[in-house]
């Protein structure tokens, strides 16, 4: 794995995983869990808040720069990068259609409005 890419082992895994554990440091320095929907688009994952820029998880990923996601049964150092792009939200939107919305079409329509594509992280692996 380069220093900013994942392996092609892990790559499957969130490629096939309905949903992640998304875990962010509280100010405490506990950290708080929240499941969500993961994409890879040109080997590269991605996230967004289903709740916009409300999303707690979000808010605290992105001030932070770091988190943690759990893949089956795997946890993952992560950095969470803003990204995104006229060109590459439609991809990624469009890669959340074919992912999700066969069994939940609506939270599916959800992810791929103006307030959410506004949220999408990339994300990389955390400095070892």
């Amino acid at each position: 794995m380069t220093a900013d890419r994942f392996d092609h082992r892990t790559l499957v895994m969130l490629t096939e995983a309905d949903e992640v554990e998304m875990r962010t440091p509280r100010g405490d320095g506990s950290m708080s869990s929240r499941l969500i929907w993961v994409v890879v688009v040109d080997h590269i994952p991605y996230v967004r808040s289903y709740r916009g820029q409300r999303g707690e998880w979000f808010r605290r990923a992105k001030a932070d720069g770091r988190a943690e996601l759990v893949v089956e049964g795997e946890t993952l150092a992560v950095r969470v990068v803003p990204d995104g792009g006229t060109g590459l939200d439609e991809k990624i939107s469009a890669a959340y259609h074919a992912k999700y919305a066969r069994h939940a079409p609506g939270p599916t329509e959800a992810m791929v409005t103006p307030p959410v594509v506004a949220t999408t992280l990339r994300l990389e692996p955390a400095d070892g």
